[in-house]
């Protein structure tokens, strides 16, 4: 059996692992990705405030050595999903089973000026230009702002807006600058209100302005003003702005899309065609778009895989769980337990914050870094 993956994230990753694992080379799986390696997105923003080595950032596929696994680093070009047929810059790849893993991607541009005027922190390259950035900065007006949703890990804005707040104020340049937030929900983390509640009282001691049920609709540079969904203007000196997310083009041009994203069985994650499957940020399963809910769906999907290669039924359900981290600022970190079941209102029960759970958070990705890479990460390289 052939099993081709595209997409190298959490759900590529998680799903790779787990069939070589449990067949070793009695499965060919190709494993495709336009990167070089793998980041985690909580990295980023290490990255950005200086509490991460950009050289440690990335883990590089070329580490990935699981029996019966072949990693291609190319970029697709065409998906048929009738005859499971990707064309790519590499050539043509067919297969027995398909799984689309390729998340979402950005679209900066998709918002006036935020390309000439602004910054994200979603990306690498992002990342680093505002740790310079703030490198420079000398005081002012920043704003934290969403241009739309759905957008991948919904706790990171107010990650950005608490961690933003220990950088100034270990600088000495917190009392010369003023935080605002702009999210288009009602509470920061709408599945958790107890997680919301702790964000909320968060923001007002270390006095964050926050602006729920509105984004960003576009920037107008050459007065440094930031415009609202309702209006509101805002002048700003530095915006840090998460743009909006869309599908990957290829997954458009394919039909697999409906109304934006991939819609698959909220149980099986399959597809309407047959042997195809979708995991993670590309899909609209209904969770939050985050790695840990890809990677609980590769569980499924890899427990599907596994019982057709034996060819018995399986009864698989994907269970909506998953545990995300949030950095309260203060070396304090919260974590949030979190079901989504289709048709139910989503449950999301916070522990901490504490610094215990910071401990946790980073035994969270050294645990997948030795489970994925074979190899311990050591974040001081």
């Amino acid at each position: 059996m052939r099993v081709l993956v595209l997409g190298a994230g959490f759900g590529g990753l998680e799903l790779v692992s787990r069939l070589s694992e449990e067949f070793g080379d009695q499965l060919d799986v190709v494993l495709i990705d336009a990167s070089d390696g793998f980041v985690f997105g909580f990295s980023k923003l290490d990255v950005m405030f200086g509490r991460l080595a950009p050289s440690s950032l990335r883990h590089s596929y070329r580490e990935l050595n699981k029996p019966g696994v072949r990693f291609v680093q190319t970029r697709v070009r065409s998906i048929d999903p009738v005859a499971k047929r990707v064309v790519t810059d590499a050539g043509s790849f067919e297969a027995d089973v398909l799984v689309i893993a390729l998340g979402a991607d950005l679209d900066p541009e998709a918002t006036p000026g935020l390309v000439e005027g602004g910054n994200e922190f979603y990306t690498v390259p992002g990342a680093l230009a505002l740790r310079d950035a703030l490198s420079r900065f000398e005081g002012g007006s920043i704003i934290i702002g969403v241009t739309s949703t759905p957008f991948k890990c919904p706790p990171a804005p107010s990650e950005c807006a608490l961690l933003l707040h220990d950088f100034l104020s270990e600088r000495g340049q917190r009392v010369d600058t003023e935080i605002s937030l702009v999210m288009p929900f009602a509470i920061p983390i709408p599945p958790s209100p107890e997680a919301s509640e702790a964000l909320l009282a968060a923001f007002e001691e270390r006095d964050i302005n926050w602006y729920p049920e509105r984004s960003v609709r576009e920037l107008v540079v050459e007065h440094q003003i930031a415009i609202l969904s309702d209006g509101t203007e805002m002048p700003y000196d530095l915006f840090l702005g998460v743009p909006v997310h869309r599908a990957p083009a290829v997954v458009e041009e394919s039909g697999l899309a409906v109304d934006g994203w991939i819609p698959v069985d909220s149980l099986t994650l399959e597809t309407e065609f047959s042997d195809v499957f979708a995991i993670g940020d590309v899909t609209s399963v209904g969770t939050a778009k985050a790695g840990v809910f890809a990677e609980g769906q590769a569980r499924v999907v890899a427990a599907q895989i596994a019982a057709r290669h034996r060819g018995i039924d399986l009864d698989a359900a994907y269970d909506g769980r998953g545990t995300c981290y949030i950095e309260f600022g203060h070396d304090q970190v919260g974590r949030v337990d979190v079901t989504f079941l289709r048709g139910v209102s989503p449950v999301g029960v916070l522990e901490g914050p504490s610094p215990e759970l910071a401990a946790d958070k980073v035994a969270f990705g050294s645990q997948r870094v030795l489970r994925w890479f074979d190899r311990t990460w050591s974040t001081t390289d």
